[in-house]
């Protein structure tokens, strides 16, 4: 209402200044005279004047010229004279044209001049007290000028559709939690009779997509009570001392609707940890951070007032601010697990059409490490791609499609890499599968293929087993043993290799130095954590990393990775030297199909499917279907021509049935002139005719039957 009330300000100021240049362009356009006094006065004297009119106030001479029916404005300087100079022209001209008298009049003085001041000074003051009131209210807070101090609270309205509990899955226990909230702001009689009071703040941590902010939604759509949503990032602005300003506007008006929720997401952006930074503290954030830390829990009482706030960091959030009294619940909202990923797709499922083929158990146990964004994400593209196929239900094609395109992007199909570089891809590919298939921990290989995707050449898709949190030691080396195996594929098949094992190499190392480093997992080392995770979060995580190990440990780090990595290529080189067949063999069916899944991948492994088997398989289909056709063909081909025998039989009786019918009417002609030994003949002709016809109608009876 606040913004439409301005948008008419502004069109009531402009429709003033199009009515003063309206009345001032007339009064400055009459004040130019377009033609000289001496002009004036040379019509008169040649009598070209044909009637005119004088305004002995303002002398404004209206006049028309001889055979001119425009009437002409002029505004003379002086009206006595102008009268003494006409004095007689009336009486000359009416002698000269005794057949067309001369018109004229005058006009009393009616002094009207001050108007043309009156008006545009009125019009003036009139736009500037307009103006001066645009500007006082927004100096009372109307405007943008002085609302930088207000919080931007986006207010819920009954229009805006509701999450709810329902709309929750895979998050059990923190719905839980966060339910308790509800229903003590519905029934706070339950819990004050036992002496419990309601947490002042709630804090959700997690990684990004796991829910958090729709945990608030839900609660929002729950609660019945005023809910204040607002972003950490509001409240920094350029100018200090802003942030502080709209957070204690926020509390005030949470206060006024007590009892009420306010939600802040990312609260990172305005609650990390006081003094840090190689300059010291940030004054802007460290004032807005003081003032949420006063309005939380400071020297006034705030009970009536719930803080929701949810962050991915909580490692770089003050102190101050997680104490309890502040956020007395901090509830962590992790990855899902198999049952909850599959609860999640139900929840996106919607009114989407899913065909028969579609298990989400299984889709769950597909996606291991999928937040409820990265589902929700999945099923969509999974529509789209069932959209762009025409399809009216989304099938398991569509799923495991719109999950590696999720995982790694879409399929570069229109990208045609050159032989070397697919011969490449198809050893190492084949590398990393027949590695992990002869690995006791690694999972199961779902998918194998040499199409392009995003930054990758190839990929191995595995699927896991079991959903496990702990890593062994054990399953730790065989995976990089598994990373290795491209690497290892290219040198044992190609004997060379190439710069595509980089990424590999890279993960790899990664991995066995936090063994070595953070998870104690190395003999040598022992179980002690090297280095620090207080990284700096001003100034860069590597820059601000602390090593807190002298040189020589360093060195010995560095020895002890090189020897994880050393031993687990040479374990990659010898499994693919001892099942190099194998190698060999899902190579060859990559380079020829470009994609093979798990059943295929078993067969190759079990020797029960090769290139020239899939070619065998694929003649035989093809003869198959060529045998067919040409079977169909034939059968089509015998019964157009029965079809056609069927027809001409037909037309042959109905040729019969006419000569009947022809028969029939002579004989009864010759009966008017009967002769017994004529008739007898006719008689046996006629009978032996219809015997003949007859027999054709049970001839043709029988091939119906048979047909």
């Amino acid at each position: 209402m606040g913004k439409n009330r301005g948008i008419m300000t502004y069109i009531i100021v402009a429709l003033l200044f199009i009515v003063a240049i309206w009345v001032l362009l007339p009064s400055l356009s009459s004040r130019q005279h377009t033609v000289k006094y001496s002009d004036i006065m040379e019509y008169f004297d040649k009598q070209q004047v044909t009637a005119y009119t004088l305004d002995l106030g303002s002398g404004e001479l209206k006049y028309q010229l001889e055979g001119d029916t425009k009437v002409h404005t002029y505004e003379v300087p002086n009206v006595s004279l102008f009268l003494n100079d006409v004095e007689d022209y009336r009486a000359q001209y009416n002698e000269a044209h005794p057949g067309e008298p001369l018109a004229q009049d005058y006009f009393k003085v009616t002094d009207n001049s001050w108007l043309l001041t009156v008006i545009p000074t009125a019009v003036l003051m009139i736009m500037a007290i307009v103006l001066f009131v645009v500007m006082f209210r927004q100096a009372n807070g109307g405007g943008k000028i002085n609302s930088f101090g207000k919080a931007n609270i986006k207010a819920l309205t009954g229009s805006a559709k509701k999450a709810t509990f329902a709309d929750v899955a895979g998050a059990d226990e923190e719905k839980a939690e966060m339910a308790e909230l509800v229903d003590f702001l519905k029934n706070p009689k339950k819990f004050e009779d036992i002496g419990a009071r309601i947490p002042r703040g709630v804090l959700l941590l997690g990684p990004p997509g796991t829910g958090k902010t729709l945990l608030a939604r839900a609660v929002a759509g729950e609660a019945g009570v005023p809910f204040f949503a607002i972003s950490g990032s509001d409240f920094v602005e350029m100018f200090v001392g802003v942030g502080a300003s709209r957070v204690r506007d926020l509390f005030e008006q949470a206060k006024k609707h007590a009892p009420s929720i306010v939600f802040i997401d990312e609260i990172d952006a305005v609650g990390r940890h006081r003094g840090s930074g190689l300059g010291g503290g940030h004054d802007e954030r460290e004032q807005t951070l003081n003032q949420l830390l006063v309005e939380m829990d400071g020297f006034e009482e705030n009970e009536s007032v719930i803080v929701i706030a949810a962050t991915n960091r909580r490692d770089i959030l003050d102190p101050a601010l997680l104490r309890p009294g502040r956020f007395d619940r901090q509830i962590t909202v992790n990855y899902p697990d198999v049952k909850g990923r599959e609860e999640i797709l139900k929840v996106h499922k919607g009114k989407k059409p899913i065909g028969p083929d579609v298990d989400f158990h299984e889709i769950a146990k597909d996606t291991q490490g999928f937040t409820g964004a990265d589902l929700e994400n999945l099923l969509n593209e999974a529509a789209i791609l069932a959209a762009r196929d025409n399809r009216k239900a989304i099938i398991k094609a569509d799923i495991e499609e719109a999950t590696m395109k999720v995982l790694a992007g879409p399929e570069k199909k229109s990208h045609i890499p050159t032989p070397t570089d697919k011969r490449i891809t198809a050893y190492h590919e084949a590398g990393h599968a027949v590695a992990a298939h002869h690995l006791k921990t690694q999972d199961r290989i779902q998918q194998v293929s040499v199409i392009s995707r995003g930054m990758a050449a190839g990929m191995t898709w595995t699927r896991p087993v079991t959903e496990d949190n702990h890593m062994t030691r054990t399953k730790l080396l065989e995976t990089i043993v598994m990373m290795l195996g491209g690497r290892a594929g290219e040198a044992v098949a190609l004997d060379d290799i190439c710069t595509g094992a980089s990424n590999d190499i890279e993960r790899a190392t990664k991995l066995a130095k936090n063994m070595v480093t953070r998870w104690g997992l190395s003999d040598e080392l022992g179980p002690v954590m090297y280095g620090s995770e207080s990284d700096e979060v001003f100034i860069g995580r590597d820059y601000g990393h602390v090593r807190d190990y002298s040189e020589e440990v360093a060195a010995r780090i560095d020895k002890e990775v090189r020897r994880i990595i050393e031993e687990s290529y040479e374990r990659a080189l010898t499994i693919l030297q001892e099942h190099r067949a194998e190698h060999e063999a899902l190579a060859q069916f990559l380079l020829e199909y470009e994609k093979v899944n798990e059943e295929e991948f078993l067969a190759i492994m079990n020797g029960t499917l090769t290139v020239e088997s899939r070619r065998a398989e694929e003649a035989q289909k093809k003869a198959a279907a060529e045998k067919a056709a040409a079977e169909k063909e034939a059968a089509e081909k015998a019964a157009a021509e029965k079809a056609a025998a069927e027809k001409e039989a037909a037309e042959q009786a109905e040729k019969a049935r006419k000569a009947l019918k022809e028969t029939k009417a002579i004989s009864g002609d010759e009966l008017l002139d009967f002769d017994p030994l004529d008739g007898a003949d006719d008689s046996d002709s006629y009978t032996d005719d219809s015997a003949d016809e007859q027999k054709g109608q049970t001839a043709q009876s029988g091939e119906d039957d048979d047909e």
